[in-house]
Protein backbone atom coordinates (compact mmCIF):
# COMPACT_ATOMS: atom_id res chain seq x y z
CA UNK A 1 0.00 0.00 0.00
CA UNK A 2 1.10 3.56 -0.65
CA UNK A 3 1.70 5.91 2.25
CA UNK A 4 -0.44 8.84 1.08
CA UNK A 5 0.87 11.13 3.83
CA UNK A 6 4.31 11.20 2.18
CA UNK A 7 3.01 12.14 -1.28
CA UNK A 8 2.98 15.70 -2.61
CA UNK A 9 -0.29 17.33 -3.70
CA UNK A 10 0.57 16.73 -7.36
CA UNK A 11 1.38 13.09 -6.68
CA UNK A 12 -1.91 12.68 -4.81
CA UNK A 13 -3.81 14.28 -7.72
CA UNK A 14 -2.09 11.84 -10.10
CA UNK A 15 -3.02 8.89 -7.87
CA UNK A 16 -6.65 10.07 -7.76
CA UNK A 17 -6.77 10.58 -11.53
CA UNK A 18 -5.28 7.15 -12.20
CA UNK A 19 -7.67 5.53 -9.72
CA UNK A 20 -10.67 7.23 -11.37
CA UNK A 21 -9.52 6.05 -14.82
CA UNK A 22 -9.01 2.51 -13.54
CA UNK A 23 -12.45 2.52 -11.87
CA UNK A 24 -14.17 3.76 -15.05
CA UNK A 25 -12.41 1.10 -17.11
CA UNK A 26 -13.45 -1.65 -14.66
CA UNK A 27 -17.04 -0.38 -14.62
CA UNK A 28 -17.14 -0.26 -18.44
CA UNK A 29 -15.78 -3.81 -18.68
CA UNK A 30 -18.25 -5.06 -16.07
CA UNK A 31 -21.09 -3.38 -17.96
CA UNK A 32 -20.03 -5.07 -21.21
CA UNK A 33 -19.83 -8.45 -19.47
CA UNK A 34 -23.31 -8.08 -17.97
CA UNK A 35 -24.79 -6.93 -21.30
CA UNK A 36 -23.23 -9.94 -23.03
CA UNK A 37 -24.63 -12.27 -20.35
CA UNK A 38 -28.09 -10.77 -20.78
CA UNK A 39 -27.88 -11.14 -24.57
CA UNK A 40 -26.78 -14.77 -24.22
CA UNK A 41 -29.61 -15.54 -21.82
CA UNK A 42 -32.12 -13.84 -24.10
CA UNK A 43 -30.79 -15.71 -27.14
CA UNK A 44 -31.13 -19.00 -25.27
CA UNK A 45 -34.90 -18.49 -25.22
CA UNK A 46 -35.05 -16.97 -28.75
CA UNK A 47 -35.53 -13.41 -27.55
CA UNK A 48 -33.60 -10.38 -28.70
CA UNK A 49 -32.88 -7.43 -26.46
CA UNK A 50 -31.92 -3.89 -27.34
CA UNK A 51 -29.93 -1.64 -25.06
CA UNK A 52 -30.32 2.10 -25.17
CA UNK A 53 -27.11 3.78 -24.15
CA UNK A 54 -28.22 6.61 -21.87
CA UNK A 55 -24.63 7.66 -21.10
CA UNK A 56 -24.71 9.85 -24.18
CA UNK A 57 -27.80 11.66 -22.93
CA UNK A 58 -26.05 12.68 -19.74
CA UNK A 59 -23.50 14.62 -21.78
CA UNK A 60 -26.20 17.22 -22.47
CA UNK A 61 -27.05 17.60 -18.85
CA UNK A 62 -25.74 20.80 -17.36
CA UNK A 63 -25.27 22.61 -20.66
CA UNK A 64 -26.01 26.28 -20.13
CA UNK A 65 -28.52 27.79 -22.52
CA UNK A 66 -27.87 31.43 -23.38
CA UNK A 67 -30.22 34.01 -21.91
CA UNK A 68 -32.74 35.37 -24.42
CA UNK A 69 -34.77 37.81 -22.31
CA UNK A 70 -33.85 40.34 -19.62
CA UNK A 71 -36.05 42.40 -17.29
CA UNK A 72 -35.91 46.10 -18.32
CA UNK A 73 -35.34 47.40 -14.76
CA UNK A 74 -33.67 44.46 -13.03
CA UNK A 75 -30.83 42.92 -15.10
CA UNK A 76 -30.59 40.00 -12.65
CA UNK A 77 -33.98 38.73 -13.86
CA UNK A 78 -33.45 36.76 -17.04
CA UNK A 79 -35.04 33.94 -19.00
CA UNK A 80 -33.67 31.55 -21.62
CA UNK A 81 -36.98 31.24 -23.42
CA UNK A 82 -37.34 27.63 -22.31
CA UNK A 83 -39.79 26.26 -19.80
CA UNK A 84 -42.49 28.27 -18.08
CA UNK A 85 -42.43 31.99 -18.71
CA UNK A 86 -41.27 33.77 -15.54
CA UNK A 87 -43.80 35.83 -13.61
CA UNK A 88 -42.01 39.11 -14.29
CA UNK A 89 -42.26 38.59 -18.07
CA UNK A 90 -45.77 37.19 -17.89
CA UNK A 91 -46.85 40.28 -15.95
CA UNK A 92 -45.31 42.64 -18.52
CA UNK A 93 -46.92 40.76 -21.42
CA UNK A 94 -50.31 40.90 -19.64
CA UNK A 95 -49.84 44.68 -19.37
CA UNK A 96 -49.74 44.82 -23.16
CA UNK A 97 -45.96 44.82 -23.69
CA UNK A 98 -44.49 42.66 -26.43
CA UNK A 99 -42.16 39.86 -25.39
CA UNK A 100 -39.71 40.80 -28.16
CA UNK A 101 -39.04 44.12 -26.35
CA UNK A 102 -37.05 42.23 -23.74
CA UNK A 103 -34.95 40.11 -26.11
CA UNK A 104 -31.20 40.36 -25.73
CA UNK A 105 -29.38 40.99 -29.00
Amino acid sequence: MTDFQNLSENELQAVILNAEKALKAKQANKRKEVINQIKELAASINVTVEFIDDEKKSARKGIKVPVKYRHPNDPDKTWTGRGVMPKWLQSLVEQGRDRSEFEID
